[in-house]
């Protein structure tokens, strides 16, 4: 992992077409990032994509599916952070 400061205004460039610019911060815990990236790059922020996966594993259990590799794998590609598996 990479920690880096910076300042309200500052940027950080990931690959040739992703920006995070600080927008605001020193209010309590959080700061304000603002994100440019292109329309195919899903963002999701993690606790999100935890419950998501959660309920949907939950469902598949209630429903006596089995909660595994392929149907995690589904369910990231759901939220556009893996691609579907062919088989």
């Amino acid at each position: 992992m990479l920690v880096l400061t910076r300042k309200i205004g500052e940027k950080i460039v990931i690959g040739s077409n992703i920006t995070v610019t600080i927008l605001d911060g020193g209010r309590g815990e959080g700061v304000r990032i603002g994100i440019e990236a292109p329309r195919d790059v899903s963002i999701h922020r993690s606790e999100v994509v935890e419950a998501v996966s959660a309920n949907n594993r939950e469902a598949a259990q209630t429903t006596g599916e089995c909660a595994d590799a392929d149907s995690e794998q589904l369910i990231l590609a759901a939220l556009g952070l893996a691609t579907p598996a062919t088989e």
